[in-house]
């Protein structure tokens, strides 16, 4: 059977993998459930990862001025000033790497973008009902999560 390149309500269409093929109404309602909760994790996800990135940075913040009030304490010292260590100093355009953050960081970003191709793969199947599932999905996510993306 060939892929349709248009929308419809048909069965038949392989969802991400050959063995995940919904032929009946019911496999095809529970493959839609499936969808909004993908969609809705994806929300979800990004929300968290907004919430995580205020604290990060409110850490890097607490740090970074940790570091200026000991810069602040170097300029006290004579000896310090005389080298040029203090007065040479800097502001921070970029909050400092710190693993555990930035690792944290990148994986949550990599199975947020996993989500958003499996949503955009299905689709592609130009499915209808996959469709309107997942943008379902997504809109009750944004509705319950996308305040907490504003910081």
């Amino acid at each position: 059977m060939t892929m349709k390149n248009y929308l419809h309500f048909t069965a038949g269409d392989n969802l991400l993998f050959q063995a995940w093929h919904p032929n009946s109404s019911g496999a095809i309602a529970g493959a839609c459930i499936g969808l909004v909760l993908v969609a809705f994790l994806e929300r979800w996800l990004s929300a968290t990862r907004a919430g995580l990135e205020h604290h990060w940075h409110q850490k890097a913040l607490a740090l970074t001025a940790n570091d200026d009030s000991a810069g602040k304490r170097c300029e006290d010292d004579a000896a310090s000033v005389k080298s040029g260590f203090a007065a040479g100093r800097k502001t921070r355009n970029v909050a400092p790497f710190i693993a555990s953050q930035d690792v944290s960081r990148g994986v949550i970003y990599a199975v947020q973008a996993l989500l958003g191709y499996v949503l955009m793969l299905n689709a592609m199947t130009f499915q209808a009902a996959y469709l309107i599932s997942i943008v379902l999905g997504l809109g009750i996510g944004e509705v319950l999560f996308g305040r907490m993306n504003r910081f």
